[in-house]
């Protein structure tokens, strides 16, 4: 099954997406990675999605990628002794405390002291996605007293956050650990983490991670943006999770963070993926919104490895026609031709070693040549994304004789993944990738490709091999009898 776009999509699977036919039909209409939200369901409902997707990729002989994303520490308020919660006015004091006592108009409780411990006079406190803003006025170890900035209705357990704080929080809750051991039991391919804010979180998912899934950060915080590249140094792929972001941050602040955050991602050869509110409408319409489509476009033009789909396609009314919707728009977006300038120009050269040579002369010989596709073998994913970061104008091929780096890499910009045996010499590399492309449809009979391998094979990075090769059943032929 092939991808007539370079851009892949990411859906979410709930209550609307949670059985075999309709996680089926979401493939079959263009989802390629499927996201397993950790804070929704319990671990017997995400192993049967888990299962049913593994049985969608042994039906249809195609590599599926699978994101679990973990929830985070959530930061909440406790309880009114009015079920309704209550109304607090512009101007008006209000504290948080340590104490259990049900709140009321004056008081409630904040049961996290480590925020208070790092709290500071001046600071702001957004409660209920920033529907009610906070300043602080004084504090102490078990109290907040605060000012109403913005006024509202709150209730019980509204969400906290803390944007002018780097609070003093592991990015991994009790709950995370459980959550994050029992997704690497049952064998996902990236690992979603959430309420980043120093590289130290990355590294820290990533020992309990043991290599069993690639770690994916999530970047929602203020302090995330400051220490982007330091994260982005210690992850294998970002999330711009806009969601956060936009209540953290002034609105307005989003769109160059998010351009930022994708341009890094890219430079370093590791995927991004812009996620939140893609096509939000479609949880009730069946068509999106002009805006919608013109955010999923922007993502696209701006060189994102993937588009996201959460509530969309796993509690809404239309999940399948938000994916097919998400790849018209990739289809066409990647049809115009200024997509193509604006991506080459964006293009930094980054030629440091011998990979990223071969992979750069591998994209210009493609430009200049009528080549079909980029065929890469790899072990570990490195060459490929190295390719993927080049944003060719033809497809990549990614070889490997491993389904765990074949899942894995369907993820990055433009690859079609598939497994090969395993090769020992570089003349059987060339036999597999012309089969590849003859079979999957990206080159016939005279057609050329482009072959990247490292020698000697199966040793991580050591890409130094190029060959263009014709998809001649001859070469085929000749080459197995020598």
């Amino acid at each position: 099954m092939r991808r007539l776009r370079n851009v892949k999509i990411v859906a979410t699977l709930g209550p609307a997406s949670n059985d075999y036919a309709t996680i089926r039909a979401l493939f079959e209409a263009g989802a390629d990675v499927f996201r397993l939200n950790m804070s929704h369901g319990t671990h017997d409902e995400i192993r049967k999605r888990h299962e049913i997707i593994r049985q969608i990729e042994t039906d249809t002989k195609r590599p599926i990628c699978i994101l679990a994303d973990l929830q985070g520490p959530k930061l909440r308020v406790g309880t009114f002794a009015k079920g309704g919660g209550e109304d607090l006015a512009e101007g008006a004091s209000f504290r948080l405390d340590l104490d259990a006592t049900p709140g009321d108009a004056t008081r409630v409780q904040l049961p996290h002291p480590e925020i208070f411990a790092a709290l500071e006079p001046g600071a702001s406190l957004l409660v209920n996605d920033g529907k009610i803003r906070l300043k602080v006025e004084k504090c102490g170890p078990d109290f907040a007293d605060c000012s109403v900035v913005v006024g509202g209705t709150i209730s019980n357990r509204k969400g906290v956050n803390v944007p002018d704080v780097v609070l003093p929080l592991a990015a991994l809750s009790e709950k995370d650990r459980k959550d994050l051991e029992f997704a690497c039991e049952i064998g996902v391919d990236w690992l979603a983490l959430s309420f980043v804010q120093r590289a130290e979180d990355v590294l820290e998912a990533r020992e309990l991670a043991r290599g069993r899934a690639a770690i994916l950060s999530k970047i929602e915080k203020p302090a995330a943006v400051k220490a982007y590249g330091a994260i982005l140094a210690v992850s294998d792929g970002i999330m711009v999770a806009r969601g956060d972001l936009g209540v953290e941050l002034p609105v307005q602040a989003v769109p160059p963070i998010q351009k930022r955050l994708i341009r890094g991602a890219r430079a370093a050869a590791k995927p991004v993926i812009v996620a939140t509110q893609m096509l939000e409408s479609m949880i009730e319409s069946p068509v999106p919104t002009r805006a919608e489509v013109s955010d999923v476009a922007t993502a696209i033009y701006e060189g994102a490895d993937a588009v996201m789909l959460s509530a969309e396609s796993a509690a809404g009314q239309y999940p399948i026609e938000a994916v097919t919707t998400m790849s018209n728009v990739a289809i066409s977006v990647e049809s115009d031709s200024i997509y193509r300038e604006v991506i080459e120009a964006s293009r930094r050269g980054s030629k440091n070693s011998v990979a990223d040579a071969i992979v750069s002369a591998a994209r210009e010989i493609a430009e200049t040549t009528d080549v079909k596709a980029i065929c890469c073998f790899s072990q570990s994913g490195n060459t490929v994304s190295l390719v993927a970061r080049e944003r060719p104008r033809v497809p990549i091929i990614a070889l490997t004789p491993l389904i765990r780096t074949a899942r894995r890499m369907v993820l990055t910009w433009g690859t079609h993944c598939a497994i090969s045996e395993p090769q020992g010499r570089f003349k059987g590399a060339v036999i597999a990738a012309v089969r590849a492309a003859r079979n999957d449809g990206f080159a016939t009979q005279e057609e050329k490709i482009v072959v990247t391998a490292g020698v000697p094979f199966n040793v991580q990075g050591t890409t130094n091999i190029l060959r263009v090769a014709v998809c001649d059943e001859r070469m085929i032929s000749s080459a197995e009898t020598e």
